[in-house]
C-alpha cells in the first residue's frame, strides 16, 4: 500500500509591517519636513521657497497647516517674508536664529534666573579666553574706549549702556557667532538694569571696576586663562548678588 505523505503544514503569511505613526500635530510634521529640506540641502540658504499651494500639495497637507508651520518658522528666524516676492530660507546665521533666545532671559525671575547666570558664567568666561588669545589691536581699542566711558560716570544709565557695549566687544573678538548670539540673548537688559541699580544702592562700583579692570588686563597680556578666572568672578559676583536679593 503506498505510503501516504501527510500535506506540508502551510506557513501563516508575514504580518504586513504599518509605518509607525507620525508623532505630533499636522504642522509639526511639516516644520520637521521643511527643516529636513533646508538641513539636507534641498533648499538653500536665501533659497525661495515654492509658493504655499505648492508646498502643501508636494507635502501632502493642507493649506492651512502649511501656513502655520511657515508662521512658526518666521518667529523662530528660518524663514522670512518679503512682501510682494514670497518666502525665502534666512541666511540661517546664528544671529537669525537665536534672536529670540533672549525672550528666556526677560521673562525669567527667581532661582531660574540664577541658573541664566550660571550658564552666562561658562560661556562668557570661555569668550573672554578665546578673546585673550585672538583680540586684535583695533578691537582691543573698542574694548578700552567703553571701559573708559564707565569709569568717568556714575550714572547707571551710562554705565548699563557702556557695560553691555565692552562685554560684547568682548565677545565679537572671541570670533564665535554662535557663541556671541547666545550671551546676547542671555545679557538682558532690563536684568543688567536692576543690577547697576542695586549696585549704586551698595556703592558697589568701585568693585566692578576693579573687576573689569582684571578683564581687560588679562586682554592687554593675551592670557586666555587669567582672562577667564576674571570674567568667571566677574559674572560670578552678579549670581552672589542675585542670591542675596533672593534671600531677602
Amino acid at each position: 500500500m503506498p505510503r501516504q505523505t501527510e500535506p506540508a503544514p502551510q506557513t501563516e503569511p508575514a504580518p504586513q509591517t504599518e509605518p509607525a505613526p507620525q508623532k505630533g500635530t499636522v504642522t509639526q510634521r511639516a516644520i520637521e519636513q521643511i527643516k529636513a529640506m533646508i538641513g539636507e540641502g534641498r533648499l538653500e540658504p536665501g533659497a525661495r521657497l515654492p509658493t504655499e499651494r505648492e508646498l502643501a500639495v508636494q507635502l501632502g497637507i493642507s493649506r492651512s497647516s502649511m501656513r502655520e508651520a511657515i508662521r512658526a518658522l518666521t518667529v523662530l528666524g528660518v524663514l522670512e517674508a518679503r512682501h510682494g516676492s514670497g518666502i525665502y530660507v534666512t541666511q540661517l546665521e546664528a544671529g537669525d536664529l537665536l534672536e529670540t533666545f533672549g525672550v528666556v532671559a526677560d521673562l525669567s525671575r527667581g532661582p531660574q534666573l540664577v541658573e541664566l547666570l550660571e550658564v552666562r558664567r561658562i560661556l562668557e568666561s570661555t569668550a573672554t579666553a578665546l578673546a585673550a588669545a585672538r583680540i586684535t589691536p583695533g578691537e582691543l581699542a573698542e574694548v578700552e574706549k567703553h571701559l573708559a566711558a564707565m569709569h568717568a560716570t556714575d550714572d547707571p544709565e551710562e554705565i548699563l549702556s557702556h557695560d553691555l557695549a565692552f562685554h560684547r566687544a568682548i565677545v565679537a573678538a572671541a570670533g564665535n557667532d554662535t557663541m556671541a548670539a547666545i550671551l546676547e540673548g542671555l545679557s538682558s537688559r532690563t536684568f543688567r538694569a536692576r543690577v547697576w541699580r542695586g549696585y549704586q544702592e551698595e556703592g558697589a562700583f568701585a568693585r566692578t571696576r576693579r573687576e573689569h579692570a582684571a578683564i581687560h588686563r588679562a586682554l592687554v597680556a593675551h592670557d586666555p586663562e587669567a582672562a577667564r578666572a576674571a570674567a568667571a568672578a566677574h559674572v560670578g559676583e552678579v549670581e552672589e548678588w542675585l542670591r542675596t536679593q533672593l534671600r531677602q
